[in-house]
């Protein structure tokens, strides 16, 4: 299976995946890092755009 007839999304995830495998990112830390990405941009759908929402716990 091509993923170059993928949806968009799919392409995405797969880059992401070889990108992070590549450098050998450990699962935890690449989830961590995933989530904040994942409430940057859901921000940005939500209006308040160009912001980087990086909360440490």
């Amino acid at each position: 299976m091509s993923v170059e007839n993928a949806p968009p999304e799919l392409q995405l995830a797969v880059d992401l995946i070889y990108l992070l495998e590549c450098n050998e990112v450990a699962p935890e830390t690449a989830l961590a890092a995933l989530e904040i990405v994942r409430r940057d941009f859901q921000e940005k759908l939500s209006g308040r755009k160009n912001t980087l929402s990086i909360s440490y716990w």
